[in-house]
């Protein structure tokens, strides 16, 4: 068995009923009124399918998988040779499955879809991750994920190595330049988010160092720095370290594989980049397929 990238997130994000409403979803939009090419497939032919991976990956998505069998036919036998979170090297066998063949035709591509985009999320977060190796910085995901699949991106997000921010707009506060013009101010939009949810993490996006010190001031748990200069956010992070309080900063903005390590040295505790989900590449996967006489 290969190598694991990364421990289980923390968070829970594999929901087993948030899992059954994703597929339930994905099924609908494929299958509709039903399956009419699967249709032309006898009642009772069995047949039996491999999985395989064509590229060096980090697997997951395995319950989202898992699921689209379920809920189609639970008479189909799913047999993993992997786990979520392993590394795998190109022409892997991933999973055999055995049962009637309509069944396994119909949810092929909705199963496929799933376990591809899931793994090349986890597969370019381990990327991301090997690259801030060895510094204090953590990469952090967004909200910039596919519409529907959230948890399940970020979830895939952890498993390579990465991290994640906030999951929504319920669990954290991240004020934002238009949110600080609306409010009247950074100290306005702090002061009001104490008072509303004083329990939750509060982060705010500055663009100068003027709103830096403005933030670091007024007491942010996380201060963003999107698009500052490297010769800014090391000031930034020298100053924050001379102030009493716990303050961490976040890097964010254009940053890519080619220069995350370069941000990463200025010593931020975080980098964030819609690139681990917004950019995701599917993975290459293949079913083939052998029947039964």
């Amino acid at each position: 068995m290969s190598n694991n990238a990364a421990s289980q997130p923390s968070i829970i994000l594999n929901d087993p009923a948030d899992i059954a409403r994703s597929v339930a979803i994905a099924l609908l939009e494929d299958v509709g009124t039903g399956d009419v090419t699967a249709a032309l497939v006898p009642e009772q032919q069995i047949a039996e399918a491999r999985v395989i991976c064509r590229e060096e990956a980090v697997i997951c998505g395995k319950d989202w998988f898992n699921q689209t069998f379920k809920q189609l036919d639970e008479s189909i036998e799913i047999d993993w040779q992997v786990s979520d979170g392993d590394i795998v090297e190109a022409d892997s066998l991933l999973v055999i499955l055995k049962g009637p063949a309509r069944s396994i035709l119909t949810g092929e591509r909705t199963a496929l879809n799933f376990l591809q985009t899931l793994s090349g999320t986890s597969t370019i977060s381990k990327i991301y991750s090997e690259q801030v190796s060895g510094t204090n910085c953590k990469v952090l995901d967004t909200r910039k994920t596919l519409p529907g699949l959230r948890n399940a991106q970020k979830y895939a997000v952890a498993l390579g190595g990465c991290h994640n921010h906030r999951i929504g707009l319920y669990d954290a506060f991240l004020i934002k330049e238009n949110h600080i013009m609306s409010a009247g101010g950074i100290n306005q939009a702090i002061e009001t988010a104490r008072q509303n949810h004083p329990e939750l993490t509060l982060e705010v996006e500055t663009e100068n160092m003027e709103e830096f010190h403005e933030a670091l001031a007024a007491g942010a748990d996380i201060i963003m720095l999107d698009e500052f200069s490297h010769e800014d956010i090391r000031m930034a992070v020298t100053l924050t370290q001379q102030f009493e309080g716990d303050t961490k900063l976040e890097a964010s903005g254009n940053i890519n594989l080619e220069t995350l390590r370069s941000y990463a040295e200025t010593g931020v505790d975080f980098i964030s980049t819609g690139s681990l989900t917004k950019h995701v590449r599917a993975v290459d996967l293949s079913m083939r397929f052998t029947f039964s006489e």
